[in-house]
């Protein structure tokens, strides 16, 4: 019996709708290839290249030698480092929530419609945040000089002893005081523009059941105020754990109170800058950088769980 020739199998014609859908799928990355190539280059380069000189250590002679994980571990068990990181910490726990906590007190004033002057009073609390981080503490320091500021004519006039602001005791709360002023207004706007897209609806029920000003503010608008909340203290965290310009400004004015490891950014600033040592500061940039990851992190996951009880 003869048995015929089987006929290879030739290429399996590829439907039009499948190619449709992948022609369309590389379209949709060329459309993100901007934003994924900008992303690159400004976040993800510096942290590799951050990665890079911190497995590294620069010798007197010879170069420098690869150390691994030793800058790293270094930063973790670093004193210096640890005291830093508790005061941004000291300042994220008190300063924080005073500072939101005012701007919803100063958003709810304003969208109650009885603050007269309404708009006045918006763009004067937001105007200090127009004011560079550097020109603010500089006009506070000069507030707080007890040789030469307003604290020394109180002083002198007045026969007072105001303590000095820039003293051991009251520097951190001096610095939280002008992070404050300056953020307080942003945070407004924010919690402001949350306010005013409450639907009108829960507002004319909240009257048909009776319920006064304060109700109103208690059930529906510190409710709706809740996403700003969070996004709020959220940018918070991360910029407490920025902290730079307020304390590296009022050093010349209280040498010997501010040291140059006052905030993990300072220290990361002085040993780079001024101690010339490159990989340790690196290794310093990524220890904070990660702790301050995990902070918001873990922020933003006991919020989402607090909101689904």
């Amino acid at each position: 019996m003869v048995v015929p020739p089987t006929r290879a199998p030739g290429p399996v014609a590829v439907p039009r709708a499948a190619r449709s859908r992948r022609r369309g799928r590389w379209i949709g990355w060329l459309f993100v290839a901007p934003f994924l190539l900008v992303f690159a280059v400004t976040v993800l380069a510096p942290i590799g290249y951050a990665g890079y000189l911190s497995a590294y250590q620069d010798l007197m002679v010879g170069g420098e030698r690869f150390v691994g994980l030793d800058n790293l571990l270094g930063a973790v068990r670093d004193a210096r480092l640890h005291e830093a990181v508790g005061r941004v910490c000291l300042i994220l726990a008190v300063q924080v929530p005073v500072m939101t906590g005012l701007a919803a007190v100063f958003a709810l004033a304003i969208d109650s419609g009885r603050l007269g002057a309404a708009r006045l009073f918006r763009i004067g609390l937001f105007l200090p945040y127009a004011v560079p981080g550097v020109i603010a503490t500089l006009l506070w320091g000069f507030l707080y000089g007890d040789q030469f500021g307003l604290v020394h004519s109180v002083n002198d006039t007045f026969g007072w002893h105001v303590p000095n602001p820039l003293s051991g005791t009251w520097a951190l709360p001096a610095i939280g005081n002008i992070v404050t002023w300056e953020y307080v207004g942003y945070n407004m706007l924010i919690f402001y523009s949350a306010l005013r897209v409450i639907p009108a609806e829960l507002y004319e029920a909240a009257a048909l059941d009776g319920a006064g000003p304060w109700r109103v503010a208690w059930s529906i608008k510190l409710p709706a105020l809740r996403p700003a909340l969070v996004i709020a203290t959220l940018f918070s965290i991360i910029g407490s754990f920025q902290l730079f310009n307020e304390p590296a400004i009022l050093k010349s004015l209280a040498p010997n109170v501010i040291s140059t490891y006052y905030t993990p950014n300072m220290y990361a600033y002085n040993l780079s800058f001024a101690g010339q040592e490159y990989n340790y500061s690196a290794a310093i940039a990524l220890v904070v950088g990660v702790a301050t990851a995990v902070c918001a992190w873990t922020f933003q996951a006991v919020a989402a769980r607090r909101k689904d009880a």
